[in-house]
């Protein structure tokens, strides 16, 4: 983890120190006061729905060392005074992410392990899973936890990481063009994988050409004596190749794979299982997850941890006690007996037709059960993209769909329009009414799938599921 002295923090960050010894050694770093460990860094940063500010008082009693923040106030200084803690350092920077990006990448300098980097449109949470156990057989692992993919979170998987680590996970999410360029500038990836391109995004960069780009800021991150490994049945990545001169892994289930699958089959319960081919030899895998489209995300930790000299017997270990990330296709049964796949965490095109597929694979004692809402950033494609969805649906083995959200109806319509009974339509404003029609809808052995994109908070319906309202007797 991030260590060094105040002195240290001060010059990287430009910051003045108000109070304590520049003395005092760090050792980790967190925005977050109910994760600060003895010692640590506590960042006050200001968010969209907090102050860190508030939060000095519980880093301290936390054992916080230093506190950064961006203002000086009465309040501040009587809690580090109740505290009654000299050695604590109080540090006033003008930019808390600037000082947080700063010290991630004063702290990357100091590694020596590989560093990976993964982006793409859809599947790098869940190739990011396969990866660490994979990964963690033989090595020591540091790899990035929940949503930390972003702005915030990349700096602080960083500074997760110490002189101890054997491979760092940095999993990058992009909204805009430069951000990813913005993550490598920090996080300075020895490796990059893009699993694939698609239209997620759209809607803030203009056209898939213009995702491809933004997603291969990553591929030309990575230096020439680097790896690159790209999903070689995705139409861009030629495109992406172009821009390194780092050697370059293609994977998938074409014939310019270099690590391929073979022999795809799905089983009883769903989870798919094939024969991976590599340089190396064959070996046949079963993944703990539903879904056809999870191949693909095994196949991409395959390669990459073939490069990093993992055995295949190491491969096929980890692959098979993966652990995966909360909201991606988690499965579990309520207690009334019913099924719920749970996969609300994010939503495109790509995605719920994957997710749509995984349904119709996993069996079914009662009526399979889409729940699905909006999906965001499609721009001009929301229309169709809802719509055509919708269609899939239709034509998939779903028996009741019900939606989530404003542009989620045009899932329904499309539905309907492509022949699914209306009566089987029930399109639904919000999610607490989509948590109502369940409530009457849902009996033992129905097997539900949950999705959308993350705005719409479709958590709270698999909540109601899991625990149903009960409704008063008259």
């Amino acid at each position: 983890m991030l260590t060094l002295s105040v002195g240290t923090l001060l010059e990287i960050t430009g910051g003045e120190l108000l109070a304590g010894p520049s003395v005092t050694m760090v050792n980790g770093c967190t925005i977050d006061s109910r994760q600060i460990q003895p010692g640590g860094a506590f960042v006050a940063f200001i968010g969209e729905h907090a102050d860190g500010h508030a939060f000095v008082g519980g880093a301290l009693e936390r054992g916080a060392r230093a506190l950064i923040v961006t203002r000086d106030d009465v309040a501040l200084r009587t809690a580090l005074e109740a505290a009654g803690r000299p050695e604590v350092a109080l540090v006033l920077v003008d930019d808390a992410l600037g000082a947080l990006e700063a010290l991630a990448s004063w702290h990357r300098g100091r590694l020596m392990c590989p560093v990976i980097g993964i982006t793409g449109s859809t599947g790098k949470t869940t190739t990011k899973d396969f990866l660490r156990s994979i990964l963690a057989t033989r090595l020591r692992v540091v790899a990035t936890e929940g949503n930390r993919n972003n702005e915030l979170g990349v700096p602080l998987t960083i500074m997760d990481a110490g002189t101890e680590t054997e491979a760092l996970i940095v999993e990058m999410a992009m909204r805009g063009t430069g951000q990813i360029d913005h993550l490598c500038s920090i996080a300075r990836p020895t490796a990059g994988l893009v699993t694939n391109v698609g239209v997620s995004h759209i809607e803030v960069l203009g056209s898939e050409e213009a995702i491809a780009a933004a997603k291969g800021e990553l591929v030309r991150a990575v230096p020439a004596d680097g790896r690159v490994f790209l999903n070689g049945d995705d139409a861009w990545s030629d495109m992406l190749a172009a821009g390194t001169d780092a050697t370059v892994t293609r994977y998938g289930l074409g014939p310019v794979a270099d690590v391929s699958a073979l022999d795809v089959t799905v089983s009883d319960d769903g989870h798919p299982a094939f024969t991976l081919v590599c340089a190396a030899g064959t070996a046949e895998v079963r993944l703990p997850t539903p879904g056809r489209h999870n191949v693909y995300n095994a196949l991409a930790a395959a390669a990459v941890s073939l490069y990093l000299d993992l055995s295949l017997d190491d491969i096929v270990a980890g692959l098979e006690r993966t652990t995966f990330s909360r909201w991606r296709m988690e499965t579990f049964e309520s207690a009334s007996g019913v099924i719920v796949i749970n996969d609300a965490y994010n939503a495109n095109p790509t995605s719920m037709s994957a997710a749509i597929s995984a349904l119709g694979d996993v069996p079914s004692a009662g009526r399979r059960i889409a729940v699905l809402g909006d999906m965001a950033e499609l721009g001009s494609l929301t229309e169709l993209a809802h719509f055509q969805l919708g269609g899939e649906v239709a034509a998939s083995s779903v028996d009741v769909l019900v939606t989530v959200g404003e542009r989620a109806r045009r899932i329904a319509e499309g539905a309907r329009a492509a022949g699914l009974d209306p009566a089987a339509v029930r399109p639904c404003a919000t999610a607490e009414e989509a948590s109502e029609v369940l409530d009457d809808l849902l009996a033992p052995g129905d097997t539900v799938l949950v999705k959308a994109s993350r705005v719409m908070g479709l958590e709270t319906v698999v909540e109601g599921i899991m625990e149903p309202r009960v409704q008063p007797s008259a």
